[in-house]
Order: structure tokens, then sequence, then C-alpha cells
């Protein structure tokens, strides 16, 4: 692309946002940046600590001392917490809540929608995350709104989980997406929300089937 191109991918949890965005980024030479590994990296973090996730005066504090950086090696998005690599740690299934709960922090949203913003400024980008057509990048050129069925999702997460080796079962990771769906959709900062100008995009299809029909619309929408 010959110019700065913004796009901003917004959904549930468990939508594929991240596996879609990766391949738009190696197919239009974009950068991805996984919002939600921000959030997740920050959710980590308070664990690691011993923080209530959900109290702004036990989570707050903490942002003094944390510096996130992201790097990218082969494709793949790094993060990195005070130099350490948090990139395996923050797919933990236990961290998936503490990020929701630390996403409805106001302190936390400040801290990151900076960072955010300026790698949006720079360079051509490829954003996903549950605000982004609507807060971190409101003028992005493209926004869509990608979405799947909680059972679906469930299935998905299930099946990601037993192939890392993680015990896990279906049902009780289908509430968890529910309850996660409901807290993300319903804070009062910031919430899970489509963009009035977004595209609905329903990611029901196998991996290369959904590519296939994401960049139709990305290049229509590019004429």
């Amino acid at each position: 692309m010959d110019r700065i191109i913004n796009i901003a991918v917004d959904g549930p949890s468990g939508a594929g946002k991240s596996t879609l965005c990766k391949l738009l980024a190696k197919k239009y030479g974009l950068i991805h940046l996984d919002t939600g590994a921000l959030y997740r990296a920050v959710g980590s973090y308070a664990l690691s600590k011993g923080k209530d996730t959900k109290s702004v005066a036990e989570i707050e504090p903490l942002l003094s001392e944390i510096k996130i950086e992201v790097d990218y090696k082969d494709g793949k998005q790094l993060t990195f917490v005070n130099g350490e690599d948090y990139t395996e740690r923050i797919r933990y299934p236990e961290v998936s809540m503490a990020a929701s709960n630390v996403s409805a922090l106001v302190p936390v949203r400040s801290f990151l929608l900076d960072i955010q913003r300026q790698i949006g400024k720079k360079q051509s980008v490829v954003l996903d995350g549950r605000d982004i057509g609507t807060v971190v990048l409101p003028d992005a050129d493209i926004k869509i709104f990608m979405t799947v069925d909680a059972r679906e999702r469930a299935k998905r997460r299930t099946a990601e989980l037993l192939e890392k080796g993680f015990e896990a079962k279906e049902e009780e990771i289908y509430k968890e997406i529910l309850l996660r769906d409901k807290n993300d959709s319903t804070r009062a900062t910031a919430p899970l929300k489509r963009a009035d100008d977004a595209i609905d995009f329903i990611n029901e299809n196998g991996i290369e089937q959904s590519f296939e029909r994401l960049c139709a619309v990305i290049e229509e929408k590019l004429k």
C-alpha cells in the first residue's frame, strides 16, 4: 500500500480476529497489533503480583512500574513486560478473565490507548480488539465487526487449549465466554460495540474461506 492505511477489527473474544488479522498483515504488508495482548499483559502481571484484577485501587499503582513493548518475529507478535517475554504466559487460561477485568478499568485503558494510537499514526496497521473502531482509531479507513456463535467459539478455544496441553472442558469455557461477552459489552468504559460504519463479518467458515471473503471485503472498500 502506497499510503498509511488503518484497519480496525472489533468483536468478541474467540471470534478469530487475531488469526485473520495476522494473515491480512502478511498479505498487505501491514503491522498487526493484537491489542488484546496488551490487556492480557497487564492482567498477567497483576496476577503475578497477587492483585485483584477488578480493583482500580490495586491495579492503578501497578501501571507506573509496567513497561509494555511489542516486537515481531517471523510474523508473530511478541509481547514484553519490563523486558521479560510474556508472549506465552498471556495465553494461559486464567489470564483471559483477568484481561477482561483490567480492560474495564479506566486507568488501564488510558495507559494503553496512547501506545495503540501512536503505532497507527506512524505506519499502516491492522488492529483488533473490542473498541478499535469506536475509541482507539475512530477514523480508521476500514472497520470490521467480526462475530461467530458463542458455542463455536467455545469449541475452538477448547481445542486450542487441549492442543497446548492445558485441561479444558468445553461447557466451562462456553460459560466463561458468555460471562466475558457480558462483561465486555456492558462495562461503562469503552464497551465492546459495533461502530456505526463498520462492516459486519461472520467468521463461520474455515480459515482459508474466511480469509478470502475478508480480503474481498477489504479490497472492495479500498477501491
